[in-house]
């Protein structure tokens, strides 16, 4: 009987919890949204990159141009008026027979170069402004001012034989927002009248 009496009281008395199964739910929940937090990180990451990739193999010649145009606003002359520097000498690089001169063609030759559509027949890039018009009229890649046909992002602005720049974007108003090389001796952004300021032409690099 006393056998039979300590069985029962060793099946009655409550179970002590194990250590490893004792839950704290305030931690619990900070672990799930820990996980959770990372988890949708590393989601948004990867569709991050995605759509990067994606919208560098949907842009055009002329918009790659552009965001490498973009990236080096802010390049100064060194000195100033002295159309050179470390970084115009890597723009001149772009361009066959360069020196150190008048470098907005330089600049816009190095931004196409970069984006796999460089100027002229042989790819051999322009110093004068002029040689750019005239390649691009010969090419059939020539939008007249006059036209009346608005640019697009990434097109070539042209001032007779005087200046060039690259089109960065157009306003509903016509306002013609711009990435130019050696303005006011550096490269630097403008903003010009529906006009361009007198712009005779764009040039579509593709």
């Amino acid at each position: 009987m006393e056998r039979i009496t300590a069985l029962q009281q060793g099946l009655l008395a409550p179970a002590t919890p194990a250590a490893t199964a004792t839950t704290d739910p305030t931690a619990f929940a900070s672990t799930l949204q820990d996980a959770s937090a990372t988890a949708t990180g590393t989601t948004a990451g990867a569709l991050g990159a995605t759509a990067t990739a994606a919208t560098a193999t949907a842009a055009t010649p002329g918009q790659r141009a552009l965001q490498f145009a973009q990236a080096e606003v802010g390049q100064a002359e060194q000195p100033p008026g002295s159309n050179d520097s470390p970084r115009i000498a890597e723009y001149r690089t772009a361009t066959a027979g360069s020196g150190i001169g008048p470098w907005c063609s330089y600049f816009v030759s190095w931004a196409a170069k970069q984006a796999g559509a460089p100027l002229g027949e042989a790819g051999q890039g322009f110093g004068a402004v002029g040689a750019v018009a005239s390649w691009a009229q010969r090419t059939g890649r020539w939008n007249p001012a006059a036209s009346g046909t608005p640019p697009q992002a990434g097109d070539l602005i042209v001032w007779g034989g005087q200046h060039i720049g690259i089109v960065e974007s157009v306003d509903a108003d016509g306002k013609i927002h711009t990435v130019e090389g050696n303005s006011s001796n550096m490269v630097t952004r403008r903003t010009h009248d529906a006009s361009g300021d007198g712009a005779t032409g764009y040039v579509r690099l593709g």
